[in-house]
Protein backbone atom coordinates (compact mmCIF):
# COMPACT_ATOMS: atom_id res chain seq x y z
CA UNK A 1 0.00 0.00 0.00
CA UNK A 2 1.20 3.48 -1.13
CA UNK A 3 2.08 6.16 1.92
CA UNK A 4 0.66 9.59 2.00
CA UNK A 5 3.43 11.05 1.59
CA UNK A 6 4.45 9.39 -1.59
CA UNK A 7 0.79 10.14 -3.24
CA UNK A 8 1.52 13.40 -2.20
CA UNK A 9 4.67 13.91 -3.86
CA UNK A 10 3.29 11.92 -6.88
CA UNK A 11 0.64 14.25 -7.44
CA UNK A 12 2.68 17.31 -7.23
CA UNK A 13 5.06 15.87 -9.92
CA UNK A 14 2.14 15.47 -12.10
CA UNK A 15 1.11 18.74 -11.56
CA UNK A 16 4.36 20.18 -11.86
CA UNK A 17 4.95 18.83 -15.01
CA UNK A 18 1.89 19.49 -16.43
CA UNK A 19 2.30 23.42 -15.69
CA UNK A 20 5.49 23.14 -16.92
CA UNK A 21 4.83 21.64 -20.34
CA UNK A 22 1.38 23.45 -20.48
CA UNK A 23 2.08 26.51 -18.88
CA UNK A 24 -1.48 25.58 -17.27
CA UNK A 25 -4.41 23.09 -16.71
CA UNK A 26 -6.95 23.56 -18.73
CA UNK A 27 -10.86 22.35 -18.23
CA UNK A 28 -14.15 22.94 -19.54
CA UNK A 29 -17.26 23.65 -17.41
CA UNK A 30 -20.64 23.30 -18.66
CA UNK A 31 -23.20 26.41 -17.34
CA UNK A 32 -26.99 26.55 -17.82
CA UNK A 33 -27.78 29.68 -19.66
CA UNK A 34 -31.28 30.04 -20.30
CA UNK A 35 -34.29 27.43 -19.08
CA UNK A 36 -37.75 28.43 -20.47
CA UNK A 37 -40.17 25.25 -19.84
CA UNK A 38 -38.63 21.82 -21.02
CA UNK A 39 -35.98 24.26 -23.31
CA UNK A 40 -32.51 24.33 -21.35
CA UNK A 41 -29.81 26.32 -22.92
CA UNK A 42 -26.17 25.25 -21.45
CA UNK A 43 -22.79 27.01 -22.83
CA UNK A 44 -19.66 25.40 -22.48
CA UNK A 45 -16.75 27.11 -21.04
CA UNK A 46 -13.31 26.46 -20.94
CA UNK A 47 -11.15 27.61 -18.19
CA UNK A 48 -7.18 27.82 -17.66
CA UNK A 49 -5.26 27.59 -14.48
CA UNK A 50 -2.43 29.69 -15.70
CA UNK A 51 0.78 28.12 -13.66
CA UNK A 52 3.70 29.76 -14.14
CA UNK A 53 6.90 27.62 -15.30
CA UNK A 54 8.69 28.72 -11.56
CA UNK A 55 5.81 27.40 -9.89
CA UNK A 56 6.03 23.68 -11.83
CA UNK A 57 9.58 23.40 -11.36
CA UNK A 58 9.03 24.18 -7.59
CA UNK A 59 6.53 21.63 -7.51
CA UNK A 60 8.70 18.83 -8.85
CA UNK A 61 10.69 19.39 -6.98
CA UNK A 62 9.00 19.35 -3.77
CA UNK A 63 7.18 16.33 -4.89
CA UNK A 64 10.33 14.59 -5.80
CA UNK A 65 11.91 15.52 -2.20
CA UNK A 66 8.46 14.67 -0.43
CA UNK A 67 9.01 10.92 -2.09
CA UNK A 68 12.77 10.40 -1.12
CA UNK A 69 11.95 11.70 2.33
CA UNK A 70 9.26 9.08 2.75
CA UNK A 71 11.26 6.33 1.37
CA UNK A 72 14.23 6.94 3.99
CA UNK A 73 12.27 6.88 6.91
CA UNK A 74 10.91 3.55 5.97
Amino acid sequence: MMKVGTLVGLILVVLGLLGVAYGGISYSQRREVARVGPLQVTAREERTIPISPIVGAVAILAGVALIIAVRRAR
